[in-house]
């Protein structure tokens, strides 16, 4: 793989991840585009100990364009586009509209661990950091599971190459890698692609899944995340397929309508720990994964029914805690049936209290079956 980093009109950083050492990238971005927007403002809310990001910026992001408008596809005579190239295989370049951007960190009070007064209920701070667009190949049409084994390896790669690189940014503390797919979920550009977002503090899932990890360790001694897989494994049904390095399974406690977990068996903190082997062997059962779930909801016999997900990278905090975290992935949909969505309502969004309308032991059993049939074929 040939990495090749370069920079667009205005400033921002673009990074080709070429499958041939022979690639050359020396276009440049001739657009005329405005400043680079300013960087979002973090509000501390005190009641759940918890940052949000205002980031008022984004509401003039691209917006489900035509696809001969897309800004995603490689560029094209009298019609630039964000990757200044006729074709690529991975890109990766800077969010034009980031939620988090900017750095070193703007000294000032960070609102955690302890309220002393008016100036901490209300504290505030600079929204640095760093977000990133994952651009998984240059057709429009088609989806991550179409993707070829050896295409997924590149994207991996890329993963990893900018789960390094923002770890070691000033005022960075944790690295998210994910990806939206389907208008329900929320996403704006069809062309198929991901995001990274480089966080100036540690999430609250993170928070508490490594709450979690550490008084389970003070209780029994081990790994959290290395005896829930174990326990998975050992039991089997709610496994949906496993290879050599990795297992997928459905969690026994799933939230979400369909949701899969994917563990490499040897415990790491981050995609950029991962040997060259467990890199290899992600991609053949990601995509068997994700070729059942679009099978899930497809009538008998019938076409596949996209399935809206979103994959989201659980990966160490920069800086703590790296030996309670455990690197998985986790798939989930907000489907609940061919043409119904599952909604958060009342309980969910109000109180934080989830209801599954299936067993998961029931969509564990229909996964493995089409993930089965999907390695045969």
């Amino acid at each position: 793989m040939k990495k090749t980093a370069t920079r667009l009109a205005d400033g921002r950083e673009l990074i080709y991840f070429d499958e041939s050492d022979s690639a050359v990238r020396d276009a440049v971005d001739q657009r005329d585009l405005p400043p680079r927007p300013p960087a979002s403002e973090l509000r501390y809310d005190p009641l759940v100990d918890e940052w949000v990001a205002i980031a008022a910026h984004r509401q003039g992001r691209t917006f489900l364009p035509p696809a001969d408008q897309c800004p995603l596809c490689p560029s094209r005579p009298g019609r630039p586009s964000e990757i200044p190239a006729e074709s690529y295989d991975v890109v990766v370049f800077e969010n034009r509209f980031p939620s988090f951007a900017g750095g070193p960190e703007v000294a000032g009070s960070a609102g955690v661990g302890g309220l002393t007064g008016e100036a901490d209920l209300f504290a505030r701070r600079q929204g640095v950091g760093r977000c990133e667009v994952v651009c998984f190949t240059s057709e429009h049409g088609g989806a991550f599971g179409s993707l070829s084994p050896s295409r997924v390896r590149t994207v991996v790669e890329a993963w990893a190459d900018r789960t390094a690189d923002l770890s070691s940014l000033p005022g960075v503390e944790q690295v998210f890698c994910f990806e939206n797919r389907g208008e329900e979920i929320g996403v704006t550009l069809h062309h198929p692609h991901g995001q990274i977002y480089g966080y100036p503090f540690v999430p609250p899932r993170t928070r508490q899944m490594l709450a979690s990890a550490r008084a389970y360790a003070e209780r029994t001694g081990g790994n959290l995340f290395a005896d829930v897989l174990a326990a998975e494994r050992a039991a089997q049904v709610r496994v949906v397929a496993q290879t050599r390095h990795w297992t997928a399974f459905v969690p026994a406690a799933a939230r979400w309508p369909v949701e899969v977990h994917l563990h490499p068996h040897r415990r790491v903190p981050d995609l950029a720990a991962l040997n060259d082997a467990e890199r290899a062997e992600f991609g053949p059962l990601y995509l068997r994964v994700l070729r059942a779930l679009d099978r899930y909801f497809a009538p008998e016999g019938g076409p596949d029914l996209p399935l809206p997900y979103i994959a989201a990278w659980h990966q160490a905090p920069v800086h703590t805690d790296r030996d309670l975290a455990a690197l998985h992935l986790q798939v989930f949909s907000i489907r609940r049936a061919a043409n119904k969505l599952k909604y958060l309502a009342g309980s969910e969004s109000g109180m934080g209290v989830w209801i599954n309308d299936g067993r998961p032991e029931d969509v564990a059993a229909r996964l493995r079956a089409l993930a089965d049939e999907g390695g045969r074929g």
